[in-house]
């Protein structure tokens, strides 16, 4: 692999405010979309009511210990740190005129941590919430003045953070809340295309008008989108497999299509035309939506396979989207096809089709770990799995494509998103919680970490080519 990697290459991790901070009522912040749903983003949504408590309330209380956290990563020799603002500690409701310094001043004090150890980081300004009071009294992003709350949000860290962030992100995975509307736009699950839809288009919108904001504010910065990878591939030859996955891979590369080329495709006004499904676009915000973002970012974790007869297979559940299984793929422990080369593969797409630089901001395993009786833990499956990832990497920058960087989800164990579990572990780092919040919190190296920091200072060249 030596030689692979641009020497400028952004090594790292990702992680979510919502997945690590608790603190979840600390200095002012409200209650955000994330923090009523205490069994993850399939679960139930459940009002707060005093006294009761949710995993994510603690999290693993990065908020108190992100120093700790931070100087663990510096030892792996991150150049990046992906995370997120929790929109509630900036403006607690939603609606406020003035924000709230108590959270403003917290994300200064890890911006800092971070530049104390060359740490750059990458903001995404939505990842997975929103300010419940935006869903109560507005109903979420089917409001079209949602549109303004979050332009003065962003706005506002923009200015707050200008000399401190110079790569920032709009929404996670922003074509999930086709899946799981409530954590992608604030609206009930049972909600009809069209309201979806609507709702959508004003999140686009106002990812644009943030990506005009950051230019403005952070003119030597760069902003851009963050999709679900979810690369889907024909399960055959059949002609009619072959049209169903286009149209199935159209669903979310949509969202890139409108981010990066600043209009909607074609195609989108048949599919709304032939669902019955009414967007209201106005020519304004036509005009805001050619503000286009400047790279291109993504989670990916698994691929999938697409048939025209689903009915006569069985479905696998990934992070959001079910997908038939593909005959050739093992499978993680919670049913995630292992697929490499589609990292390659889907590179290779994103990069023909948008001919902007790209940026893997999620990728990792989900997996049982064992603490041996002497502490240390042999992760041994993540590194092979990271490993033949990240040589796919290597190899699609060998074909061309132009990567910005690669921050692993997560680099410490962390709250799933899912299911809001800490049995299902992700890190480089071991947090000693489980899934009913016992625990010391106390970090532990595990095997990965050393060879995650191998891979680093070598920029690359310790990966081994194992096919």
């Amino acid at each position: 692999m030596n030689g692979k990697f641009p020497q400028h290459f952004l090594w790292g991790g990702a992680v979510a405010a919502n997945q690590v901070e608790g603190a979840y009522q600390a200095d002012g912040k409200g209650l955000s979309t994330s923090d009523l749903q205490p069994q993850g983003i399939f679960g139930a949504i459940t009002p707060r009511t005093a006294g009761d408590s949710g995993i994510k309330d603690v999290a693993i209380d990065f908020y108190h210990r992100y120093p700790e956290d931070i100087a663990l990563f510096a030892e792996m020799g991150f150049k990046c740190l992906r995370t997120s603002i929790a929109w509630t500690r900036i403006f607690p409701q939603g609606d406020e005129e003035t924000p709230n310094e108590a959270g403003l001043a917290f994300y200064d004090r890890l911006f800092d941590e971070m530049a104390k150890y060359g740490i750059q980081p990458l903001i995404t300004l939505s990842h997975y919430e929103m300010p419940y009071g935006l869903v109560k009294h507005y109903g979420g992003w089917g409001d079209r003045r949602t549109i303004d709350f979050f332009e003065r949000y962003a706005r506002t860290v923009f200015e707050r953070y200008k000399h401190k962030v110079k790569h920032w992100l709009t929404f996670n995975e922003i074509n999930m809340s086709l899946h799981a509307p409530f954590t992608g736009v604030g609206l009930p699950q049972e909600s009809d295309k069209s309201a979806i839809y609507q709702a959508i288009h004003h999140q686009l919108v106002a990812s644009a008008r943030a990506v005009k904001a950051c230019h403005e504010i952070v003119p030597e910065g760069k902003i851009g989108n963050m999709l679900l990878g979810g690369i889907l591939y024909p399960l055959s030859c059949k002609p009619e497999d072959l049209l169903e996955t286009q149209r199935q891979n159209r669903d979310w590369l949509f969202f890139g299509d409108v981010q990066a080329r600043g209009c909607y495709p074609a195609y989108m006004q048949r599919f709304f035309r032939e669902n019955g499904i009414q967007v209201a676009i106005t020519e304004e915000d036509r005009q805001t939506l050619r503000e286009t973002i400047d790279f291109i970012s993504f989670s990916y974790y698994m691929s999938g396979c697409v048939t025209a007869d689903p009915a006569q297979y069985e479905t696998a559940r990934g992070n959001i989207l079910d997908m038939v299984p593909n005959p050739h793929l093992a499978s993680s422990e919670w049913g995630w096809q292992i697929d490499p080369i589609g990292l390659r593969y889907l590179l290779n797409v994103l990069y023909d089709r948008y001919q902007k630089p790209l940026f893997i901001v999620e990728n990792g395993l989900g997996a049982k770990d064992r603490v041996e009786a002497d502490g240390s833990i042999h992760d041994d499956y993540r590194i092979n799995y990271l490993n033949d990832h990240l040589v796919q990497v290597a190899e699609a920058i060998d074909d061309g494509v132009e990567v910005m960087g690669y921050t692993s989800w997560g680099p410490i164990d962390l709250v799933s998103a899912s299911k809001a579990e800490m049995s299902k572990r992700y890190g480089f780092i071991h947090v000693d919680r489980d899934d009913a919040g016992n625990g010391s919190l106390e970090r532990r190296r595990k095997k990965s970490f050393y060879w995650y920091r191998d891979v680093i200072h070598s920029n690359g060249a310790s990966l081994k080519d194992r096919r």
